[in-house]
């Protein structure tokens, strides 16, 4: 089994700062690419950052300048720092990991539970 685990989420006034990370446990052989959508109340989940195993990224426009995406292979943990926030970046944000765990031959997409960020005066 793969578990996921978000933290970081909260409250945050416009203009202001929070780091999300997401850690991943379990039979993990390797993972692939990780990163991280949204869903806002009323909308589609979305993509707004993503990073490969090498450090590449690609981040939504919405998001472009002011979040960035990193990770720690070692610790199988993936971080978005996100500044300048603002309330439209209210959201749930989910990780995800392309993982291959032990005793599988493909890679597999799994899910956080989601954490949620709020942007309010």
């Amino acid at each position: 089994q793969v578990q996921l685990v978000e933290s970081g989420g909260g409250l945050v006034q416009p203009g202001g700062s929070l780091r999300l990370s997401c850690a991943a446990s379990g039979s993990i052989s390797s993972i692939h690419d990780m990163g991280w959508y949204r869903q806002a109340p009323g909308k589609e989940r979305g993509v707004v950052a993503s990073i490969s195993r090498g450090g590449s990224t690609n981040y939504a426009d919405s998001v472009k300048g002011r979040f960035t995406i990193s990770r720690e292979n070692a610790k199988n943990t993936v971080y978005l720092q996100m500044n300048i926030l603002k309330p439209e970046d209210t959201a749930l944000y989910y990780c995800y990991a392309n993982v291959l765990a032990y005793l599988n031959d493909n890679y597999y997409p799994y899910w956080g539970q989601g954490t949620q960020v709020t942007v309010s005066s």
